[in-house]
C-alpha cells in the first residue's frame, strides 16, 4: 500500500476524522477523538505508527526489521511499519483494523456501543 491508498482505507472506517494537530508533515487518524494511526509525510520509506497490543507489537519486531517501536510515540503500544516493504495490502489493512478496534475498546460504553459489528 503507498500513503494514499492507507489514508483513503482509513477514512472508510466508521467515524474516522483526519488532521494534522502536528503539522503538515503528520497526518493523523482518530475516531471519537483518540488517534489510532499516524501517517508521516517527511520519510523517503513510508511508514505508518499504529497500535497493536504490546505481546504482538513485541513479536512483529522481534520477526520483521520492517517493524520497529514508535518514534516519538509509547513504545510498549506503538509501532512504526514500512507500508511499502514486505507486507501485502491486506495485512496492512488487518493491523489498520486492530488498531482502530483497540481504541474503540477503550472508550466509554456509550461510544463502543456505536461501532459494534461495524468492521
Amino acid at each position: 500500500m503507498n500513503i494514499e491508498e492507507v489514508r483513503e482505507y482509513c477514512l472508510s472506517l466508521p467515524g474516522v476524522t483526519e488532521d494534522s494537530p502536528y503539522g503538515p508533515e503528520m497526518i493523523v487518524f482518530r475516531i471519537e477523538g483518540k488517534i489510532f494511526l499516524h501517517l508521516p509525510l517527511e520519510y523517503a520509506e513510508p511508514r505508518i505508527s499504529i497500535k497493536l497490543p504490546p505481546e504482538e507489537g513485541l513479536r512483529l519486531r522481534d520477526k520483521y526489521e520492517a517493524v520497529s517501536a514508535g518514534y516519538h510515540l509509547n513504545k510498549v503500544h506503538w509501532n512504526d511499519i514500512l507500508i511499502e516493504h514486505i507486507f501485502d495490502a491486506e495485512q496492512i489493512k488487518k493491523w489498520i483494523v486492530e488498531s482502530y478496534n483497540l481504541v474503540i475498546s477503550g472508550l466509554p460504553k456509550i461510544l463502543r456501543l456505536k461501532y459494534s459489528d461495524k468492521v
